[in-house]
């Protein structure tokens, strides 16, 4: 079988090595950079299976580089690797679409986990960070991997299937085509387990994507 493509995007580079080497034991650390933007742009190039992240990277920050590889890459797993314990970051890094969150100084003995446990579809935050939610059923689906995050553009789609529009209505707002908003729905899917127009407007309107 052959291993999954791994991109680094770290700015120390004494650190960075430091985590090739552990990802290297299960990985293919396909590159490693020292900013956002060469991230960004290595992304696109070499389209990995999953990216780790800094979010203090110089040029482009971490977050803004993730922003705009989810975009690009959708199917890539993004997984945050940072000092930053407010949860204000990780709030911000699951809106973006991350599929994990986990500190550098866990990083030696959470990091092959991490990275495994995403690729497989599934959420990961570091443990200290599940300790500080207070919200007891959060934490819970945290902990379980349950956790499925939309991107932007995906829950642009949603709130827009949730008002009543067809796959080409959406693609004509969205200055898409119609086959890229069905791949989207499709996606949509299988992060949320759900897929009809009904299932999704509830979803939309418990989540507050809409106003019911």
């Amino acid at each position: 079988m052959p291993r999954a493509r791994v991109l680094l995007g770290e700015d120390h580079a004494m650190v960075g090595e430091a985590l090739r080497k552990i990802l290297e034991s299960e990985f293919e650390v396909v590159g490693a950079v020292a900013d956002g933007r060469t991230l960004l742009q290595e992304a696109i190039r070499l389209k990995p299976d999953a990216v780790l992240v800094d979010i203090s990277m110089p040029v482009v920050n971490g977050l803004e580089a993730a922003r705009r590889i989810r975009r690009e890459l959708p199917d890539a797993k993004i997984l945050f690797l940072t000092m930053h314990s407010d949860l204000s970051y990780l709030r911000d890094a699951m809106k973006l679409g991350a599929s994990g969150y986990i500190l550098k100084r866990s990083a030696a003995r959470e990091l092959v986990t991490a990275v495994r446990r995403v690729l497989r579809g599934k959420t990961y935050l570091a443990a200290e960070l599940l300790q500080a939610i207070k919200d007891p059923k959060l934490r819970k689906a945290l902990e379980c991997g349950r956790i499925r995050v939309l991107t932007e553009r995906q829950r642009d789609i949603v709130r827009l299937i949730a008002s009543g529009k067809s796959n080409k209505e959406i693609a004509d707002i969205l200055s898409l085509k119609a086959g890229t908003v069905s791949f989207h729905r499709s996606a949509i899917g299988r992060k949320l387990g759900i897929s009809s127009s009904a299932e999704l407007t509830h979803y939309a309107i418990e989540h507050g994507l809409v106003r019911s």
